[in-house]
């Protein structure tokens, strides 16, 4: 693969197209998104957000930045432990998951700014993040590695990076995961949103994204320092931590 290609699924396609690609996935999904996760994941992603939030260590007056932020169950944890004094933005790239997202923050209460943007180029300032988090959409950016040195620019000194993701599941765990995969998830997207084609890119893109120990040395070369990854129900998900020095 040239550096002008990229994955979509196990698809080699042209950089300039997948986010357009992508973006028609999340748009396809979006009204549906928070019911398909509680049913892909028997509920244990609110689990995984938990784990993640509790690792990120956010205090009262911290700024943090959730990157793909989608509907918002990270930027509303965080925005309760930052309180008044501190700050969330709640950030993606596509408009339809961004709008849902906006949409619980208000219901919610809370007044979080919003942005629609790219990750591989963040409309922010160097060092002004404490935590910068992005969770189950690393593995959708067409340049990962241009996406994770962003993310370290705008982290402060002490800051960190985390980095909740589909990673490789345990070895015997393997056939009965593709099963799953390949064969109920498109089936769950066919019956509940209409559209399999999405479901199947979702299964066929946690199969292309970096393995843990890969991704670890991607955050080290993003300049991360003390790099770490903990893995939840046998490697099904990975979060991995990196520190700004």
């Amino acid at each position: 693969m040239n550096d002008k290609t990229t994955h979509f699924g196990f698809q080699a396609i042209a950089e300039e197209i997948k986010q357009k690609k992508v973006a028609e996935v999340f748009s396809s999904v979006a009204q549906k998104y928070d019911v398909m996760n509680d049913l892909m994941s028997f509920g244990l992603h609110r689990l995984w957000k938990a784990f993640t939030i509790q690792l990120a260590g956010v205090h009262e007056g911290d700024r943090v930045l959730d990157v793909a932020g989608g509907t918002a169950d990270l930027s509303l944890a965080f925005a309760r432990k930052v309180g008044t004094s501190g700050q969330v933005w709640l950030t993606d790239i596509n408009h339809a998951m961004l709008s849902r997202g906006r949409d619980r923050v208000i219901d919610h209460g809370f007044g979080l700014p919003v942005a629609q943007c790219d990750a591989e180029k963040l409309p922010f300032p160097d060092g002004y993040f404490d935590c910068v988090t992005v969770a189950f959409g690393l593995r959708n950016m067409t340049r990962k590695d241009v996406a994770l040195v962003e993310m370290h620019r705008v982290l402060c000194p002490g800051g960190r990076l985390l980095v909740l993701e589909f990673s490789q599941v345990w070895k015997p765990l393997v056939p009965a995961y593709d099963l799953y995969s390949f064969k109920i998830l498109p089936w769950l997207g066919a019956k509940i949103v209409g559209d399999p084609d999405s479901y199947r890119y979702l299964a066929e893109s946690i199969r292309m994204h970096p393995s843990q120990e890969e991704l670890k040395t991607m955050m080290e070369n993003a300049g991360l320092d003390r790099v770490d990854y903990f893995n939840l129900n046998a490697g099904i998900v990975a979060v991995h931590r990196g520190y700004k020095v």
